[in-house]
Formats: structure tokens, sequence, C-alpha cells
């Protein structure tokens, strides 16, 4: 198999391409690193083309690595012909070279096996090959019948053969592949209920048949917890008689042969015996791969978009954890996140202190000067939500409130990690702290969460947990290293998810800050403890230092391209003050038109990079540093919803139109945050009037939409929305 070739086609790219990629892989080179400073090599591919072909390399590599095995296994048993050998090197999928071997394979004990060890496989190929033969099949198994062998009578001579045939049948890849393909288009996988008189969130699923082809992903994996909770059984439907008929017209090749009624019998026994429940458990097995993969994918995307949410920089904020019996833990952050007071107060049942909790959050403001507050939207968060608001309009207070989304900050607060970043402090405190960071800055706080648990998902706790980790881990690499981190404020957490550094290498960085101060250089991370000279040139251009000796370091600039960099600097006639001020802007433009004149723009950058002897890509990028150093992609990102009321859910009435904010999206819709507890739905066929496949295609999580409300099922707390305004 040419894997350049194959890679090549499926991502419609050049084969140098290609082979560059692999090459840098294969040397160890992580995807960010490729990503943003080998450019000329790849010719740009993206930290997502790069990490799925990453992805399909190691299959087709694993999938080369099994050809050889099973050709080396067949080999051992003196059956591998040059025919089979082709076949096996022309499979593109895993399945299909396992379709090949499975004749070959070392099998348990069967009722085949059994009967070639009494000696009747030659009567299985006279039935087989339908040979002319004198008298009725008995009178063939006459000839096999041994008592010593356990072969009693021609009737159980003629069982054993047609057990051997059987298996034939059931092990032919060519077969197998028909039957599978067809159950595929064909099929129905059928739902009922273990109990049909007990109730559950199955109820849709209790007598249901749908097509294997079309069943949608998420009903795939609600199944399959359904049948894994036993309250649902499910079997895959088929045409059993068509497909019998399709094995018939392969097997029986002489329709006057006296052994038609056995050859009959065997091939539905084959069926329904040996292929059907093989069949069966792939078709299950590929369709939960499928739902699992685009599970993974819409996870990560959703984690992606809110990792990506834009910071809401230097604001002090108020956190507030809400509760009912210990009360809401509240916890005071500057602009840079730092603790600067903690309380406790009481708002909500039993105690209903609110004129006690007013005055604390009265205190904290005046002393601190707040100017957001931050309500985690779990337990209690109605009705906290509430008394801030109020607290707000009677103390006529220029300040406002939003929801933060506070799935894993439980997990985080109660973690290693956070009893290390503060000992002194309980877990409570540490959890309204930390949502009171995922509005300063989301992506530096929600790395230290394991992915799983920040709530944008579906079915995470059901899915392959290793393929989700690795997608989940890829996704928050590319962010952290799109953005870029502060050498000097990063916390360890942080650290470990730029390119080359791993959490041990990220705990040196940090030791190393606390035992002699700032970085004012990048080359002093080789000073730093395990961070060779390969990690550094992996991490170096992610890592920023603001007010450094090198104006440079504050940019994505690699150190490896500094002489470029200044050299294109002295030609255009900028200097390193242009750095520190904050860029050149769009100005830059003109001056490299100036220091070489063309028609266009992208013709003077042409010859600049010509003339300072490095690729276009690795120019364009220096350009866009020095236009505005250090800039942040998430700025771009549509900015977070404040407040400054309360909806309460009995005012909402259908028709009225609302702004919110997009908290998950998943196969089957978007889910809304509308300002009252309950997120409401925005189902796939109403987010746009024109057809979407997927919801992806029209929101992103952390979005700010509009909608309106189609209904309110108050009794089952479900609000329906519409995006078709």
């Amino acid at each position: 198999m040419d894997i350049v070739k194959v890679l090549a086609e499926e991502f419609h790219i050049r084969p140098s391409q290609v082979e560059s990629t692999i090459k840098l892989i294969d040397d160890g080179n992580t995807i960010p690193f490729i990503a943003r400073y080998r450019k000329e090599a790849t010719g740009g591919l993206t930290d997502v083309t790069l990490r799925d072909m990453a992805e399909r390399l190691e299959y087709l590599r694993n999938l080369q690595e099994r050809k050889e095995e099973v050709k080396r296994l067949i080999g051992e048993q003196g059956k591998l012909t040059e025919e089979l050998s082709a076949e096996i090197d022309r499979a593109e999928v895993l399945q299909r070279v396992e379709d090949l071997y499975k004749p070959y394979r070392q099998k348990k004990a069967t009722r085949a096996g059994k009967a070639r060890a009494r000696g009747l496989e030659p009567l299985a190929m006279i039935l087989y090959a339908q040979q002319q033969t004198k008298g009725d099949p008995e009178t063939v198994a006459q000839d096999f019948v041994n008592p010593e062998k356990e072969v009693a009578s021609p009737a159980e001579a003629l069982q054993g053969a047609c057990d051997i045939i059987a298996e034939m049948i059931a092990d032919d890849a060519d077969l197998t592949e028909a039957i599978r393909d067809k159950t595929f288009r064909a099929g129905k996988l059928v739902t009922e209920a273990v109990n049909p008189e007990e109730k559950s969130v199955y109820d849709m699923y209790y007598d249901s048949s749908e097509g294997i082809a079309r069943i949608p992903n998420h009903r795939i994996l609600a199944i399959n917890r359904g049948e894994k909770e036993k309250l649902l059984k499910v079997r895959v439907e088929t045409d059993t008689d068509r497909i019998i008929g399709l094995i018939e017209k392969q097997t029986i090749r002489n329709r006057r042969s006296i052994f038609v009624p056995l050859l009959e019998q065997t091939v539905a026994d084959a069926y329904k015996r040996l292929i059907a429940p093989s069949v069966e458990r792939e078709v299950r097995k590929t369709l939960t791969e499928r739902a699992e993969r685009e599970a993974v994918r819409v996870f990560a995307k959703n984690t992606e978009n809110l990792l990506m949410v834009p910071p809401v920089k230097d604001k002090r904020v108020i956190s507030i954890d809400p509760g009912y019996r210990t009360g809401c833990k509240v916890a005071a952050l500057d602009g840079t996140g730092k603790l600067r007071a903690y309380a406790t107060i009481y708002p909500t049942q039993p105690r209903n202190d609110v004129a006690g909790a007013e005055r604390t959050l009265l205190r904290l403001i005046d002393k601190y000067g707040c100017d957001i507050i931050v309500i985690g939207n779990g337990t209690a968060s109605r009705e906290t939500e509430e008394v801030v608001a109020n607290f707000i309009r009677k103390n006529s207070l220029p300040i406002q409130y939003t929801i933060v989304n506070e799935a894993g900050a439980s997990v985080y607060s109660a973690s290693k990690l956070a009893s290390e970043e503060y000992p002194d402090l309980d877990v409570t405190t540490r959890g309204a702290m930390s949502l009171g960071r995922r509005l300063q800055d989301p992506l530096a706080e929600l790395v230290k969460i394991d992915p799983k648990h920040i709530g944008v998902g579906q079915y995470q706790h059901d899915i392959n947990q290793k393929m989700l980790e690795s997608a989940l881990t890829g996704v928050v690499e590319n962010c952290v290293n799109r953005v870029g981190v502060d050498l000097n404020t990063a916390s360890p957490s942080l650290l470990s998810y730029v390119a080359g550094i791993n959490m041990g290498i990220a705990r040196n960085i940090a030791a190393w800050r606390e035992e002699n101060g700032r970085f004012t250089n990048r080359r002093q991370l080789l000073k730093v403890s395990r961070l060779g000279a390969g990690a550094f040139e992996q991490c170096a251009g992610f890592l920023r230092i603001a007010d450094g000796d090198q104006p440079l370091d504050r940019t994505a600039v690699h150190p490896e391209s500094y002489k470029v960099a200044e050299a294109m600097m002295n030609k255009i006639g900028i200097d390193d003050s242009a750095i520190a001020a904050g860029g050149v802007g769009d100005a830059l433009d003109e001056r490299i038109a100036a220091a070489y004149p063309a028609k266009k723009l992208s013709r003077s950058i042409d010859q600049m990079a010509e003339d300072l002897g490095v690729g276009k890509p690795t120019l364009l990028d220096i350009i866009e540093e020095l236009k505005k150093p250090g800039r942040d992609p998430r700025d771009s990102a549509p900015p977070v919803v404040f407040r400054n009321d309360v909806r309460d859910f009995d005012d909402l009435k259908e028709g009225m139109e609302l702004t919110g904010t997009v908290r998950n999206v998943v196969d089957f819709g978007a889910f809304v945050d509308i300002g009252v507890k309950q997120d409401g739905l925005v189902h796939i066929s109403q987010l746009s009037s024109k057809y979407v496949s997927h919801p992806m295609d029209v929101v992103s999580v952390g979005d700010t939409v509009k909608v309106r409300i189609l209904s309110v099922d108050k009794a089952k707390k479900k609000i329906s929305l519409t995006m078709k305004l």
C-alpha cells in the first residue's frame, strides 16, 4: 500500500505535502509546532487537518502491519497463495483483512471442526461440488459411516458434512461482505421495552424500528445506553429470505443435483446460526463506532468554541457559587484573578437571609471595586440570581451580572491540583474562585478540568474514553497554542498544554520562576530543568514575555526567525519601540510597498521573501505579528452577554423574542440560555429556514443568538425555541 498516495487522495493535497508532514511527525514534532512554524513544508495545513492526517496515518500503518501479520500466519499453515496474498494487499479496511483471514484463523471447538476430525471433509466436498453420483445422498454417505470415529449412520455423516459446508459459507469473505452491505442498506434496528409497564426516558424506543442506514447517531447512543441499563431489548432485523436467496445463488450452482434439499437446509443454517449473529454484532459495532466518532467530533468542536470564548480582561469580579443549606460561597477577585476576599451568604432557603447577603455584597463591592458579579448555574442559581438582580436595582449600582456554566467546577475544586494551588482554602471557596476566573480567562481556567466534565457534549460517559480523551486533549492543545501563553503568569496546568511541554516540565518552569523571578528572555527557558533544545524549539514560539529584554518575545514570532524579522524591520524602517507600542497596524503594508515597489502588495511580499531568504508563509506570519504583536484570536469571538435583570420561568410566553447564549450544541439542535434556569432547545429543524445538515453549521457554543419562544411546558420545565424570526 502506498500510504503517501492514499493520504494525498483522501485529503486532496500534493504527495510532497504528505511526505513532508509524515517526516515532521516521525521526527517527533508536535502538531501545533508543525501547523504554526512549518507551513512551507506542509503547504499551510491547519492543526485540525494535521491531527486528522496523523490519526489516519496511524490507522493505515496499523492496517499495513496487520496485513503482513495475516500473510505470515497463513503462510505458516502453507496455505498462502499468490492470489490470496494479492487480495490481502488490496484490502483498504481492516474488516476486509479479517474477513480474508477468517477461514485460516485458529477456531475453538466447532461442529465443523469435530466433523473434520471424524473424516467427513471429503463428503462435504462432494456435497458442496454437487458431483453427479449414483443413488440418494444417504447412499453416498454410507461410505463415510465409521463407528470408531463416532459416525454411526449415513444421517450423522451428512449432518457433519453439512456443518462443514455451513462453516465454509460463513467463512467466505466476499459473501460476508455482500451480506453485511445488504444488512446496512436494507436492515432495521428494532427496539422494544424489557418491561413495557416501567416508565423511563427511553419511552420513545419501547416499540420502534428505524432503518440502519438512516438512524441518527444520537439515537444509536441513546439505544445503547438503554440496552446497557437493561431497559431496552435491541435486535437487527433484515429480509432473511432475500439474504438466504443471495447465499443460495452463490452456493447452489446445479439445481438438478440430488444434494439441493440438503444444501438449502445448510444455507439457512449457515446464515441463521453463523452469519446473522456475526453480522449483527458487526453492524451494531460499526453503528456505535460511527456514533462515537460523531459524538467525539461534536464534543471536541463544542469544547474548542467554549475555550475560545473571549476573556473579560482586567475586570474585578465577585463570583458566587449558589447553594441552599450550606449557603452561597462568595469570592472577590482582582483583575488578574487573584483572590482578595471570600465569604458565605445565606439568601436562599432555609435561612433566607437576603438582608445579610446584601450587606456582605455591598461591603465587598465598596472595598474591592467590583465591576461584574458572576453566578454559577447549578443548584439555587435561579433564587440567587433574583437576589443579585434586586440588589443591583435597589442600590442603583453601575454593575452587571452574568451566569457561568459551573460544569466541572466541583471536580476541579476537589482535585489534587486545586489542593496544591490553594492548600489553605476549602473546596467550596476554590469552586467560587474557579467560576469567576472562567469569566476572566476561560481558557486558562478550563484547562485545569478534564474536558469530559465541562458539559458541552452528549453521552460523553458512554463512548470510547480513549478516543474522547485523545480528541479533547488535541483540541485543548490547539486552543492553548493558538492563543499563546504568558510565560510569567501561566499556571502549570496551562503550560502543560504548550507544544513540547509536559506537566513535569511545566512544574519546573513554575519552580524556576519562584526561585529566580520573572523570565526576561525566552532563551532563559534553556536553564529550566529537563527543558532541552528540542523542547525549546517546540514551545518557544507559543510562550510570550511582556516587557522583556527582547521585544519579539512578546509576539508569536519564533526565535529561529528573529534574524529575519529584525532584517525586515530594518529594511522598512521599524524599530523595537513599535512592537512595545502595540504594533504598526495597517501602515506596515504601506512601508512594505514603499520598500519593494510592485503593482500588488502580494508581489511586494514575494520580493521581500526572496530578498530575506525566507518562505512566504513564515514572512506573512511575521508581518501579521508586527502589525499587532501578541494579538488574541479570541477577540474576534462574540462577547459575553451581561444582564442586570432577571426573567421568571412563569413569565415566558409563546411568541416572545429574546437574546440568549448558546450553551451546548448536539446532533439534534442547540441549547440556549435565555435568562432562566432551564436552557431552551432550538431543534435542528428550527435553526434556519434553509436545510441544516448539522447544528454546528449554524451555531457554536458561546454564540449570542436571537430566538423566539415556540412553546413552554411548565410541567416538564421545557422550552422550545426557534431562530426563524
